[in-house]
């Protein structure tokens, strides 16, 4: 038999093998894009607790909203309109030219980031903490892995510039919200910006959605990638180009990073890389040994805050 007839008919068989995987999975790509990362119901991603099964989850709601209620009467409901979307935020105003803009992850509306506001108003900031597009009272459908959340997040710098007089702004990134602070940071549109605290944040997105789809035990591979691709082609979303690994170094703002030794998401070996990368001056590393994705200050409160006043001393001092 000639072996030229043997070799392509391997190569056929397996090219349709993969073409029949492609096929399977295809519709479990999309179930999985479209649960995770698309709005498809109107009652999707409201001002609620994301997950009322996880008693830290519940544990840090229940904490960042006590925050929120002892400084209602320096709350004001703020609101925006960019990319033809009404976006919604609240400001709390304790009487600084600074502010911290807290960017929540997937999934998490601005109540969630009424968790992370105690260590800044000890620093004397004001707090902005914004619904993101697509989540709690904010227009949209698409969640983009802050690509186009990041141009939202100019604007708001923009209207807090114009209606505040703010003169200088910090980002606490968590998960997603880190590549809305990096891409803003790079954009060159916002000099106010003295900053990031980035918790979680990942080498790509795409890394760390093959560790969700391992948790979800869904077939890794080509369902990974066929994300990707929905990504790309119903949110404009190209994360490949937007990954974080391929833009840290073009910051040049102070970076404190906080990362999780049992962090199954944005995982130990792959977070290195990222801070090794980073262009800043004055990045700084902290890990914290107890603590899950994006579940680190409520396993270690008083190291995570003092961190955060120590590290932004340090750069305003």
């Amino acid at each position: 038999m000639n072996p030229y007839w043997v070799i392509a008919g391997i190569l056929l068989f397996l090219v349709a093998g993969i073409i029949v995987m492609i096929c399977v999975t295809m519709p479990i790509a999309q179930k999985v894009y479209e649960t995770m990362l698309v709005k498809t119901e109107p009652d999707k991603w409201l001002r609620e607790c994301s997950a009322p099964e996880n008693e830290e989850q519940v544990q840090m709601w229940e904490d960042g909203c006590k925050w929120a209620d002892e400084h209602r009467a320096a709350m004001q409901e703020v609101d925006i309109v960019h990319d033809g979307l009404h976006l919604y935020g609240e400001y709390y105003d304790f009487g600084s030219k600074s502010c911290v803009m807290i960017l929540p992850g997937r999934g998490e509306c601005l109540k969630y980031s009424y968790y992370f506001a105690r260590p800044y108003e000890e620093l004397g900031m004001n707090v902005l903490v914004i619904d993101q597009r697509a989540h709690g009272k904010s227009d949209g459908r698409y969640n983009t892995i802050g690509v186009k959340e990041h141009r939202d997040v100019i604007e708001w710098i923009h209207f807090l510039e114009r209606t505040y007089g703010i003169e200088k702004l910090w980002f606490h990134g968590i998960c997603i919200g880190s590549v809305s602070a990096i891409l803003a940071s790079i954009s060159g549109e916002c000099p106010i910006i003295q900053g990031m605290v980035l918790e979680g944040a990942f080498v790509s997105f795409r890394e760390t959605f093959k560790r969700h789809m391992q948790e979800l035990h869904k077939p890794v591979i080509p369902v990974c990638d066929e994300v990707m691709y929905d990504l790309k082609k119903y949110a404009d979303a190209d994360t490949g180009k937007y990954a974080p690994i391929r833009l840290v170094d073009q910051v040049t703002v102070p970076v404190l990073f906080l990362f999780g030794e049992k962090d199954v998401f944005s995982i130990p070996k792959k977070s290195v890389q990222l801070v090794d990368k980073c262009a800043s001056p004055k990045k700084k590393l902290v890990w914290f040994e107890e603590g899950g994705h994006s579940h680190l200050r409520i396993n270690n409160t008083e190291k995570y805050d003092q961190a955060i006043i120590d590290y932004v001393r340090g750069i305003e001092s």
